[in-house]
């Protein structure tokens, strides 16, 4: 497994291996932001339910209309109000979002409209429909207009809302474990010595974590030996859906997560095609799949991204896209090339250039915060001046 696997060949592997961890449970629909759906919905009512107008003006019938005739006002339609059946040779004032009176299939806006007395004339020809809303405009009565596997959103509560629905059918939240390792990691809060370095994995990874939407069970830091590594990774396997990890899993004396993986489960890749974050692992754990990113923070940041935030969707029920780039042209030139897909983070600048941050190494993560997001920089591929990359924003993620 030392051969270096290419960056979509990695994707595709895990996508394969994934699948649904979660059960699902019904809960009212103001409490379902950000959870998965589990079921399709269908509509069980037409959106608008009947026709309705789309200005405040008069609805009359078309073949009425006359130049210059002096229209009767046979009734008054506001929103939410049941009309009566049209007058033939009248119009009725109506207002926006009322219902259309039967024997009406048109709405003058009253910009068109001029009040003669009690009656009205209109200055323009109407078209058969004007300004009508028609019933179903947005949704019909038996279609699917949200798909399981959808992430719920604030317009997707309003859009349920319109439904009349007010319980939803969703995926329980995904328990996800994080491990972090090294002996030279300490919290944020204690005493740095000689060698030492503050614990950045951790806490970027539960917030990333949180941040998907899935909660994170448990966080353990593991000191450097196999035993240590072990116990750590004994004590996720009982709680949690799925195991993410930081660091440990390149080829040091010191890096133990790959060879403990091995003891307890089966290694499916090693050794991703990508930089920064060529040292990851994919395994599973007595069913229960494990991701262990690289060490390095920009590292980490990367391959969450690309690999973690693709398993953890998977396994929490929602449908597997990966982030849509747009293409973006290069604001600087490389003539050196590499062997591995690339991941520059670069900001775009006000000419619509990508600019790379001028740190790119993988133990950086103040890069990421001055940046935008990543340039796509193929493998074997030079950065040309005015040439077009794919770009993925951060937010994208």
């Amino acid at each position: 497994m030392s051969t270096l696997l290419a960056f979509e060949d990695a994707l595709e592997e895990i996508t394969r291996s994934a699948k649904v961890l979660v059960g699902q449970q019904t809960i009212p629909l103001v409490s379902a932001l950000g959870c998965t759906l589990a079921e399709d919905v269908i509509a069980e009512i037409s959106v608008p339910p009947h026709d309705n107008s789309a200005m405040d003006g008069y609805a009359l019938s078309t073949k009425d209309w006359q130049a210059g005739k002096q229209f009767s006002i046979s009734q008054r339609i506001a929103a939410g109000q049941h009309p009566q059946t049209l007058l033939p040779g009248t119009c009725a004032r109506i207002f926006t979002g009322a219902n259309i009176p039967p024997g009406a299939d048109t709405v003058v806006m009253q910009e068109n409209a001029l009040l003669v007395g009690d009656k009205v004339i209109f200055s323009e020809q109407p078209a058969l429909a004007d300004n009508i809303r028609p019933l179903g405009q947005d949704m019909q009565a038996g279609q699917t207009v949200m798909k399981a596997g959808c992430k719920i959103t604030p317009v997707h509560i309003g859009l349920l809302s319109s439904l009349g629905i007010t319980e939803i059918s969703v995926y329980k939240p995904l328990q996800v474990g994080i491990l972090t390792t090294g002996d030279e990691l300490i919290a944020a809060g204690e005493p740095l010595n000689s060698g030492q370095i503050y614990n950045s994995n951790g806490p970027m990874l539960s917030a990333l974590v949180t941040q998907a939407g899935h909660q994170v069970k448990h966080c353990i830091h593991a000191a450097d030996t196999a035993n240590d590594t072990r116990n750590a990774l004994e004590t996720l396997m009982k709680s949690c859906d799925v195991i993410l990890s930081s660091g440990g899993v390149s080829v040091g004396e010191e890096d133990h997560v790959k060879g403990v993986l091995e003891q307890l489960g089966k290694v499916h890749l090693w050794k991703i095609a990508i930089k920064p974050g060529k040292p990851l692992v994919h395994a599973t754990l007595d069913g229960i799949p494990f991701l262990g990113l690289p060490g390095n923070p920009s590292s980490t940041l990367v391959t969450y991204h690309w690999f973690a935030r693709l398993l953890l969707s998977i396994c929490a029920g929602q449908t597997a896209e990966r982030p849509q780039p747009y293409l973006v042209d290069a604001g600087f030139n490389r003539s050196k090339t590499i062997q591995r897909d690339e991941f520059l983070r670069v900001s775009i600048g006000k000419d619509g250039l990508a600019y790379a941050h001028p740190q790119q190494s993988s133990g950086a993560l103040l890069a990421a915060c001055e940046s935008h997001g990543y340039l796509h920089v193929k493998a074997n591929t030079q950065i040309e001046y005015g040439h077009s990359y794919s770009f993925y924003p951060f937010s994208s993620f």
